[in-house]
């Protein structure tokens, strides 16, 4: 019997998530299903670049059911220190292996610190700095999911809230609300619109579901209102005010990548004298 494939309007889908696993059963096993459905929808995951916790599940999930997973992460939570090093030239490219991780030097590729990431599977990308990591989670992504999490997902959930309402991107935004995890910042939100602080149209930036399958399903065809049991059957489109125009942020992104490859030259640098200290 041939697998059923679900064919999604989206391609890449960007996860938020704790690098805990929390204290119950069922944020892990929400973070493997989630997973499970990006590969049954055939989606490609972009996620925060750690192994551990639900980051590790989410992305190990994809993973194993052979879809591409790319983590992002900042310079900061690289480990300075190389413990096993080899390196290999080509006519064109340096690379270096450090444990079970093959890195392309000349694209400005440090090394990922065990204690922080675990071993992470697929493609891993180092950027400068936290907002550069956000940035390209978004330029990467055609929708954003949280699962459970802490600070660090909240503050990431936020932004691209915020971004939306401000009218930088249209991507849909969706929180997988494991057994009710999100209620008190869902209830936050309405509060906030009740007391005159967000628009009860930006409310709708939003949309939330117990489980990955129905997240999806409404991110895809859905369009979120002020009622939850209330669908209209329309595709899933961000109400956004527009204040911020998109030009503004590509020149933003341009600032960043100019700043990244003089990075990414000094890296060449420093690389080449490594090599040779290693030589001798």
């Amino acid at each position: 019997m041939e697998e059923k494939v679900v064919y999604s309007r989206f391609k890449s889908v960007c996860v938020f998530c704790g690098s805990s696993t929390g204290k119950r059963n069922c944020y892990r096993d929400a973070a493997v299903e989630l997973g499970q459905e990006l590969v049954a929808r055939r989606l490609d995951l972009v996620y925060g670049g750690g192994s551990i916790g639900l980051m590790g599940l989410v992305s190990q999930a994809v993973h194993r059911g052979g879809g591409h997973v790319l983590g992002i992460i900042p310079r900061t939570l690289m480990c300075k220190e190389v413990i096993k090093l080899i390196w290999v030239s080509s006519a064109s490219d340096i690379f270096c292996i450090v444990g079970s991780f093959s890195f392309d030097i000349s694209q400005n590729v440090c090394f990922v610190e065990p204690q922080i990431t675990g071993e992470t599977v697929g493609e891993v990308r180092p950027v400068a700095d936290m907002h550069q990591r956000k940035a390209e989670m978004a330029r990467h992504s055609d929708c954003f999911i949280a699962l459970p999490g802490g600070y660090g997902t909240l503050e990431e959930l936020l932004e691209v809230i915020t971004w939306a309402q401000l009218g930088i991107h249209d991507k849909p935004v969706g929180l997988l609300n494991v057994d009710g995890y999100y209620n008190y910042l869902l209830t936050f939100i309405d509060k906030a619109v009740d007391d005159g602080f967000i628009k009860p149209s930006q409310r709708h930036i939003i949309v939330s579901a117990p489980n990955a399958k129905e997240l999806v399903q409404k991110l895809e065809w859905k369009r979120q209102s002020g009622d939850e049991e209330r669908e209209s059957g329309q595709e899933y489109v961000p109400v956004h005010d527009g204040v911020i125009a998109k030009a503004r942020w590509e020149v933003e992104q341009q600032q960043h990548q100019q700043h990244q490859q003089q990075q990414q030259q000094q890296v060449g640098f420093n690389a080449t004298t490594l090599q040779t200290e290693v030589g001798r």
